[in-house]
């Protein structure tokens, strides 16, 4: 197997401020005595074909170098291949607009992420499988439905490259438009079937969303369960005085919050809804999720 990292860049992260940084950053890490290799990425799902590919030729060691999206892809790249085989390890050059699960570890960013490499530290983390009408997808930070859904559907639509001003435009937006409805699931194999309007569901393996926002402060990335955060139907007011709560994550202290770890939630929805995915933007009709415990490592 080979020992070397692949770097899979996406040269348009962060509004092409990676294209800008790549070079010194892997500069340095050769410097430090790290073997990498890059494959640059050219347009949507190209990670996810270079690292199946990479995967199937021996590399064991990636390198997601952008923002969220570009981990998200490496992932769905290494999975399902890896799975009963070599466990492979996924590092992190955060150059795009952020990266919200390297977040879980440090607020150094780059600096961290960089030491962590050459330290070689490394930690194992689960891997969240959902199963929808149209295949198989898989993340390691969160998927969510509802409100939280809405404000990256608007900003991946309206707001693409504005960074924070776009995230927060993309919230006030949400509101005006505001939306409570139910998503019906199952939790564990229990008979009721959650039928409650709420303004959004989080499905969660890591900490953070959109960069700072806290949005699921019990989550471990390796406890082999799902953190799963509801937060019922709250009012437009309500939503607007608590909305510091979603980044210090005191948020699921609300009477209308709730939040459990769970192994698997069975979806009984009648149509596919709008995803947030790892940053994703995604329309699936949504069947299972469920957990694949430490089926991966990462360089953090």
């Amino acid at each position: 197997m080979n020992d070397t990292y692949l770097a899979i860049v996406n040269p348009a992260a962060g509004g092409g401020r990676c294209r800008k940084l790549v070079g010194p950053a892997l500069e340095r890490l050769r410097a430090g005595g790290l073997q990498v290799d890059v494959a640059e990425t050219s347009g949507p799902s190209e990670a996810t074909k270079l690292v199946r590919d990479a995967y199937a030729r021996g590399y064991r060691r990636f390198l997601a170098v952008g923002g969220d999206g570009t981990s998200y892809e490496v992932v769905n790249g290494l999975f399902p291949e890896a799975l009963g085989r070599e466990q492979p390890a996924l590092a992190f050059l955060p150059l795009g607009t952020g990266n919200s699960f390297l977040r879980e570890f440090t607020s150094r960013g780059v600096d961290h992420a960089m030491e962590a490499l050459l330290a070689k530290r490394s930690a194992p983390c689960d891997v969240l499988r959902l199963t929808h009408k149209q295949g198989v997808i898989y993340y390691i930070n969160l998927l969510s439905v509802g409100f939280t859904a809405d404000v990256a559907t608007m900003r991946a639509r309206r707001f693409s490259g504005w960074g924070e001003v776009g995230y927060q435009s993309s919230i006030f937006i949400c509101l005006a438009r505001f939306r409570r409805r139910p998503f019906p699931l199952q939790v564990d194999g229990e008979d009721r079937i959650d039928r409650r309007p709420c303004l959004f569901l989080t499905f969660n393996n890591s900490k953070f969303t959109g960069g700072t926002m806290m949005i699921a402060p019990k989550a471990e990335v390796s406890d082999g369960l799902i953190e799963y955060v509801r937060w019922g139907p709250i009012g437009r007011l309500g939503l607007i005085r608590n909305l510091p709560t979603l980044y210090d994550g005191t948020h699921i202290n609300h009477p209308l919050a709730e939040r459990r770890g769970v192994r698997r939630i069975d979806f009984h929805l009648d149509a596919p809804v709008d995803v947030m995915v790892d940053g994703e933007v995604l329309t699936l009709h949504c069947e299972s999720l469920d957990v694949l415990p430490q089926a991966l490592n990462v360089v953090v």
